[in-house]
């Protein structure tokens, strides 16, 4: 997807989100169906209606305030949302190999996590927009859901799993490399003076890439 995300660019973290920034597509192209995944098995593709739900999702995790903000957010760093509409059908269009992925305890039961994954070269796989309902951190979902998109994505030939996070994310950095993914000394630039995706709080910020070996 081309969010710029952190974690994904994740920037869409976020990759992103994390991703990285994707290029035009025509307007009328119709954007693949996301996969749905249960917390055992895969189940089926998540239709359009779902959309609504997962950019509420995602700009809820990565930039809500208040109590029920998730631990991570980056609303400090960046105001304004992170995910919109018009520019999660652009994502999908341009990338109709990638894999949006939501997360339910029940086929139809309500969104309580996303990830996006693309397949790369030589097997390396992008990963981004990992969210997850903060309410519901106490479950550990997040990790749940990490190693149930790995696990996806090395069923379908991927080696390893990349990521970009921005560089000032300590908290989230460590999370990662907790659950194994370790910096390879790359840096990408933030995308400045494209505020679909937020307005920048400062000057200084890069992404760091993250990756491990599956």
């Amino acid at each position: 997807m081309a969010l710029v995300r952190s974690n994904c660019t994740a920037i869409l973290n976020n990759s992103g989100p994390g991703c990285s920034k994707c290029g035009s597509t025509a307007a009328n192209s119709d954007p693949p169906p996301a996969t749905h995944f249960a917390s055992d098995k895969l189940g089926s593709p998540a239709v359009e209606p779902d959309y609504a739900a997962i950019i509420d999702l995602v700009n809820l995790a990565f930039r809500g305030t208040g109590p029920s903000a998730s631990w991570n957010i980056e609303a400090d760093i960046i105001a304004g949302q992170r995910l919109n509409d018009s520019l999660l059908r652009e994502d999908l269009a341009a990338k109709p190999e990638a894999h949006l992925l939501t997360w339910r305890d029940a086929p139809n039961g309500p969104l309580l996590g996303t990830v996006w994954l693309d397949p790369g070269k030589d097997g390396a796989w992008h990963l981004g927009l990992l969210s997850v309902r903060p309410d519901l951190q106490n479950r550990q979902l997040g990790r749940t859901l990490l190693a149930a998109a790995e696990t996806f994505a090395k069923e379908r030939g991927a080696l390893r799993i990349r990521m970009t996070v921005i560089q000032v994310r300590d908290s989230l950095i460590a999370w990662y490399k907790r659950r194994g993914y370790a910096p390879t000394g790359e840096t990408k630039p933030f995308p400045y003076g494209d505020d679909r995706f937020g307005k920048p709080l400062r000057d200084d910020l890069h992404f760091v890439v993250l990756e491990k070996t599956l």
